[in-house]
């Protein structure tokens, strides 16, 4: 267990990012909308989302260094020939399948009122910090996680640094959950835990039917789908490629593919500080890109398993890293940017 405080992340000095010259990050609250817009040198690279209705606080859209959407649109903006599985899976998240026998993971506003009870929400409540810069810049947030009957499980402090260069973006995540009241537990479940919902572009290929934006609202069921623009593919830390990584344990992953011409990589990291690390990956082909620490039981066949939890007042601190290259990146490169506070 960890002390309930934040730990900011630091400048990376290793990267060259610090310093003059550097890009404008500047962070723009719009209360009106319930966001935060996060731009570099004036371009949008993403947004803080508050608003309930998506169950959680997220990061949507996120660009890539040349501008292009690596997150999904779906079910915020309809897009032609997108995917529309999972309305939960919405940019970039965290939260996780069974608190105290809740489902945070799946709830979205796709649930049926009958079915509502068996789904937690996450609210956010205050933006404590807004720091724009050279280089970098700091949002700090705070959110509670709730029951359906209203009552808080836990209380999260989240800080989101925001690091730019010309050919990467990197979005350190440091999160510090609370127990309330009442002992939280974290039964094992592999619905978890910090996840991102990519572009259809940088799925895996795959024939088997599929259900498409029409980008009107309507939905095409296609039964042979056209690849000739999904290019992705995974590659860990233990050189693990492809499919084969979901159920695996890595420090990192990295999916990487084509986006309009632009090679893109995203690389999400595990902390060494982050119960259960390294990371089992809940990394799918069809878009699905998370790292799951707590669900061990069900990705590793039931070889391991990890039943967390928080007494009333005990604290946990959860700490995660996703750089997102523009053109081709070597494993040094990436293993370059793995240590971080």
């Amino acid at each position: 267990m960890k002390p309930s405080f934040l730990i900011l992340p630091l400048f990376f000095m290793s990267c060259g990012i610090a310093g003059q010259g550097q890009p404008s990050v500047t962070l723009e609250s719009d209360g009106k909308e319930k966001k935060v817009d996060i731009l570099i040198d004036g371009q949008l690279f993403t947004s803080y989302r508050f608003d309930d209705q998506r169950k959680k606080p997220v990061l949507w859209p996120v660009l890539s260094p040349e501008g292009h959407e690596i997150t999904r649109s779906y079910p915020l903006k309809a897009k032609a020939g997108e995917r529309v599985d999972h309305p939960h899976h919405v940019g970039i998240w965290l939260n996780y399948g069974d608190v105290n026998g809740l489902d945070f993971w799946n709830n979205s506003d796709a649930i049926k009122p009958e079915r509502a009870a068996h789904y937690g929400s996450i609210h956010h409540q205050k933006l404590t910090k807004l720091k724009s810069g050279k280089g970098q810049g700091t949002l700090s947030v705070t959110a509670v996680w709730k029951a359906p009957a209203g009552n808080t499980l836990l209380d999260e402090a989240t800080t989101y640094t925001f690091t730019a260069k010309e050919q990467v973006r990197i979005i350190d995540r440091t999160t510090t959950l609370t127990a309330g009241a009442d002992t939280v537990h974290f039964t094992d479940n592999k619905e978890g835990m910090f996840g991102i919902r990519v572009a259809r572009e940088l799925e895996l290929p795959n024939d088997k039917a599929i259900k498409l934006s029409d980008g009107k609202g309507g939905i095409v069921e296609v039964e042979k789908p056209d690849n000739s623009k999904v290019t992705g593919d995974y590659l860990s830390s233990e050189n693990i490629t492809g499919e084969e990584v979901w159920g695996t344990r890595a420090k990192w992953m990295k999916l990487f593919g084509e986006i309009e011409g632009e090679p893109v990589a995203i690389v999400i990291y595990d902390h060494p500080d982050n119960v259960g690390y390294p990371t089992y990956w809940h990394a799918r082909g069809y878009g699905l890109f998370a790292a799951n620490t707590l669900g061990q039981k069900a990705m590793s066949k039931g070889e391991n398993e990890l039943n967390f939890k928080l007494d009333p007042g005990q604290s946990t601190t959860f700490k995660y890293r996703v750089a997102i290259f523009s053109g081709k990146v070597t494993k040094e490169e990436i293993e370059s940017l793995a240590t971080f506070n």
